[in-house]
């Protein structure tokens, strides 16, 4: 079990909060826990329409800015759709995509695939959501997870892969209180990393950072980060309130 030298914690705010003025106020919190806390890498992704205004508060300080999705093309007729290059025009520097949530309504391995490629043309960081629905005793949800890795990064150049995150997310412990236990983190994430192995190669496999992400929070955090050996964490609820998110990132040493 083995951490990456540059850890990271991401925000994922989803549809939250409800006003700009509450999105300023956690903003100004988190920077302020990105201040005390230097070594680890902090992501904010906060809805669209708030990227800008989020990205002001962060100001000259090391919090960088993320995107919760974008279209695969760089511009053109698709109404409501943000294009990777519209997002780092904006200030981002991260995108999630293929969130479990998202690819509820469609979002296929064959799409996720095609941002990945747009992501990283437009020099961002992909942070790409992976994760079974359930677990069966056959181990079927391994082959599912290897599926999802294969076709998302099935068109990035070997020399690429170090620029992506795989975030680790099973859909049963998003939003539930559910938590995949230490051991199972630790399990997936040398099984990513064996993928990785499989269709690129060792060396290239041990530079990409493998987060958690699943009702992460204050209390079991440490023990995740610890025995998980995960490079960090992808954090839905817990985000929104600055004194937990704080206990988060201050679990990662």
């Amino acid at each position: 079990m083995s951490h990456t030298n540059n850890p990271i914690v991401i925000a994922n705010w989803k549809m939250n909060p409800t006003t700009l003025t509450e999105a300023k106020i956690i903003a100004k919190a988190t920077v302020a826990i990105v201040k005390k806390y230097p070594k680890v890498s902090v992501v904010v992704a906060a809805p669209q329409l708030y990227i800008t205004e989020v990205k002001k508060v962060a100001g000259k300080s090391s919090l960088h800015i993320g995107a919760q999705n974008c279209h695969y093309d760089v511009k053109g007729a698709y109404t409501g759709e943000h294009s990777a290059t519209q997002l780092r025009d904006a200030g981002c520097t991260y995108v999630i995509i293929g969130h479990s949530e998202r690819r509820k309504q469609g979002e296929t391995d064959e799409l996720v695939a095609k941002k990945v490629l747009a992501i990283i043309t437009a020099k961002l960081c992909p942070v790409i959501c992976v994760g079974e629905e359930a677990r069966d005793t056959q181990g079927n949800f391994y082959t599912l997870i290897e599926k999802q890795i294969k076709v998302a990064l099935a068109g990035l150049p070997k020399s690429r892969l170090k620029d992506v995150i795989i975030a680790y997310e099973p859909i049963w412990a998003i939003g539930t209180g559910a938590t995949a236990t230490a051991s199972d983190v630790e399990e997936m994430q040398m099984f990513i990393r064996k993928i990785l192995t499989k269709h690129f190669d060792r060396n290239v496999a041990k530079q990409v950072r493998v987060v958690y992400g699943g009702s992460v929070n204050a209390d079991n955090a440490a023990d995740l980060y610890i025995k998980g050996g995960v490079s960090g964490f992808l954090v839905g609820g817990a985000s929104l309130k600055p004194a937990d998110f704080a206990k988060i990132v201050a679990s990662i040493k």
